[in-house]
């Protein structure tokens, strides 16, 4: 009450023009209009640094966009607009859905593609903008060139091969990789559908395909048996996976 009392006091003697009074220290701060808060970045908006860049079609590949369709989201069922764009090239052939704020400039004759986005303030515009040139981009290239990716199986008796198991296909044809990792049974792993594998050695297997997103899915199922450990260095290696040995522990 007595804390109230003061403060209607000091208040009333700052309003009035005649008096001039000095305000105590603990009240200061409770009077002081709050300046507004400074952004976390004052840097002004960039372009994305991967989706700026333009997209270099090889001769024997195809883009097709297709047109805005409706498509509703498997986990929170809303409906969104995206547009279907289909690659065409000597390998096979790809199909990639986009947001609607993607655009695509395709110069047939130049042989190139840009992309933009029609917001550049917002944030998920800016996120997509380099996903999906980095989508459209390796798509491009697994239709042309295609994909590989190398398994290395580092440890005293691993083995590997690809072999068929016509008990176990999911589709005529299907390969299998087959591997020795220590364990009672061999590991017995199909290949999807568009992918092939080979071992060039007992110790190497050589996934290739046009779709890279695939392949590198594939290889992580199978580097899950035996994830790299850092005290003997043995495991299943990805590409040029390293992994940095600890020392031993001593009790």
């Amino acid at each position: 009450m007595l804390a109230s009392n003061t403060t209607r006091r000091a208040l009333a003697s700052c309003s009035s023009p005649s008096t001039a009074t000095v305000l105590p220290s603990f009240l200061v701060p409770a009077l002081q209009t709050s300046a507004p808060r400074r952004t976390f970045s004052a840097t002004a908006n960039r372009p994305s640094k991967l989706g700026r860049n333009p997209i270099s079609i090889p001769p024997g590949v195809e883009l097709q966009v297709g047109d805005l369709f409706v498509k509703k989201d498997v986990t929170s069922y809303l409906q969104t607009k995206q547009r279907k764009v289909v690659v065409k090239g000597p390998l096979g052939q790809l199909e990639l859905d986009i947001p609607s704020f993607v655009k695509i400039d395709h110069d047939t004759e130049g042989r190139k593609a840009v992309l933009t986005v029609e917001d550049k303030e917002q944030k998920k515009q800016m996120e997509m903008w380099g996903t999906t040139w980095s989508y459209l981009n390796n798509y491009i290239m697994g239709v042309s060139e295609g994909h590989t990716a190398v398994l290395r199986l580092v440890g005293i008796g691993y083995r590997a091969t690809v072999e068929p198991r016509p008990a176990l296909e999911e589709y005529p044809g299907q390969q299998f990789v087959c591997l020795k990792l220590g364990f009672s049974h061999p590991v017995e792993m199909g290949l999807p559908l568009g992918m092939k594998a080979s071992a060039p050695s007992p110790t190497r297997v050589l996934l290739e395909g046009i779709d890279k997103e695939q392949i590198m899915t594939f290889a992580a199922k199978v580097r899950r048996w035996r994830v790299p450990e850092p005290y003997k260095g043995k495991g299943i290696f990805v590409n040029d996976e390293t992994i940095k040995l600890k020392a031993k522990k001593i009790k």
